[in-house]
């Protein structure tokens, strides 16, 4: 498989540089998926302003966050299983549905899980959903509008999953302990 480049503030381009200090002061440190990403600081960019773009949902950060976790566990992205089950702790997601997503089983909560089924089926089927599929949806209280951001959940899960199944990164170390301290 082709190494690709792992990218720090000091050996990356100006505009590498920039993105990725900014990524540090964001978070705290540089997550290893955007060390691999800044070799197109458009990409990490790109990233950044749709995950920005989380906090305009009208999905709750924890919905959200759910989401997240749905989506890269469906897509076997381990990188983005391990961040978005910290960030949904953090977020104050349930840690039972939590759990359940990152075992597989049922999920017991109605809502979370017509929301993970949902986000689970359009990354499954790529989009193709049948009215069976929206139907269940709409019956847990959700609305059209939500179908169009889980799409967009799904848009920002495409670009990280995609690039970590290329790239391979390790779970930083940091992330991990932000794990343990939920």
């Amino acid at each position: 498989m082709h190494n690709f480049k792992f990218h720090t503030v000091s050996d990356s381009s100006e505009t590498g540089k920039a993105i990725l200090s900014q990524v540090r002061n964001n978070y705290g440190f540089v997550p290893n998926l955007f060390a691999f990403m800044a070799e197109a600081p458009v990409t990490v960019e790109a990233y950044l302003t749709l995950t920005r773009m989380l906090d305009k949902l009208s999905l709750s950060p924890q919905q959200s966050q759910l989401a997240l976790l749905a989506i890269s566990k469906e897509n076997g992205c381990d990188f983005c299983t391990v961040a978005h089950s910290t960030m949904g702790k953090i977020k104050g997601a349930s840690d039972i549905t939590i759990d359940e997503i990152l075992a597989d089983q049922k999920i017991t909560d109605d809502s979370d899980r017509a929301l993970v089924q949902f986000a689970r089926v359009l990354t499954e089927k790529r989009g193709w959903l049948d009215e069976q599929d929206l139907r269940a949806f709409f019956e847990a209280g959700f609305e059209q509008k939500h179908v169009f951001e889980v799409i967009l959940i799904a848009a920002i899960k495409t670009l990280s999953n995609y690039s970590n199944h290329l790239t391979k990164p390790e779970v930083n170390p940091e992330l991990l302990a932000m794990g343990k301290n939920q």
